[in-house]
C-alpha cells in the first residue's frame, strides 16, 4: 500500500499545529562581557549546555542536532520541566532561536533568541531574548510575568561572565 495519500483522503483532518508564536514585547537581558564573543557564544550558544550559567536547572538532554533538535530541561525544584525545539542556528553569527514545545511553568507561549555581537577583539555584549505569553487561567498579571521573565533572563545572564572565565 502506498503511504502517500492524496489530501481529500483524509476526510475532515488537514494539517495543524499547536506551535504558534507569541505576540507582545519582548523581554531582553543583554550583559558586557570582558571576553571574546567567540569563548562566549561557546557557553551561551551551546543549546545542550545552559546549566552552565542557569544554576535552577538540573539537567539538559538535547535529542538531535541543529536546527530541529529538541531539549528536555529538567528543574532541580518542583519537578518542572521544559521541552523546546531549536529553530535556527547560525555558529558564525552567534545566533540562534528557539521555541517551547511544553512546559509546566505557566507559560502557553514562548519564542527566544541568543545572540552574541562583539565589540572589540577582547568584549562582547551577549543577549537573551524572549516572547511569551502566559497560560490564560488569570493567576498572573501580564506585568507579574513579564517580571518573572525579566527577572529569570537577567539571573542566568548574570552568572555568563562566571561560566566563561570561572575562578
Amino acid at each position: 500500500m502506498n503511504a502517500i495519500q492524496p489530501l481529500n483522503t483524509l476526510g475532515s483532518l488537514s494539517p495543524d499545529t499547536l506551535i504558534t508564536n507569541p505576540g507582545g514585547e519582548p523581554v531582553v537581558s543583554a550583559i558586557s562581557i570582558n571576553a571574546p564573543a567567540r569563548k562566549v557564544w561557546k557557553v551561551v550558544g551551546d543549546f545542550g549546555g545552559f546549566t552552565q550559567f542557569i544554576p535552577e536547572l538540573a539537567s539538559i538532554e538535547v535529542i538531535g542536532n541543529g536546527p530541529g533538535s529538541v531539549r528536555y530541561k529538567k528543574f532541580k525544584e518542583g519537578g518542572l520541566v521544559v521541552i523546546e525545539q531549536l529553530n535556527s542556528y547560525d555558529d558564525d553569527a552567534m545566533a540562534m532561536t528557539w521555541t517551547t514545545i511544553y512546559n509546566n511553568l505557566g507559560v502557553s507561549k514562548l519564542w527566544s533568541s541568543m545572540t552574541v555581537v562583539p565589540k572589540d577583539g577582547v568584549s562582547c555584549v551577549a543577549t537573551w531574548a524572549i516572547i511569551a505569553e502566559p497560560v490564560d487561567n488569570g493567576s498572573t498579571s501580564i506585568e507579574g510575568f513579564r517580571e518573572f521573565l525579566q527577572g529569570f533572563a537577567d539571573g542566568a545572564m548574570k552568572n555568563v561572565p562566571r561560566a566563561v572565565m570561572p575562578s
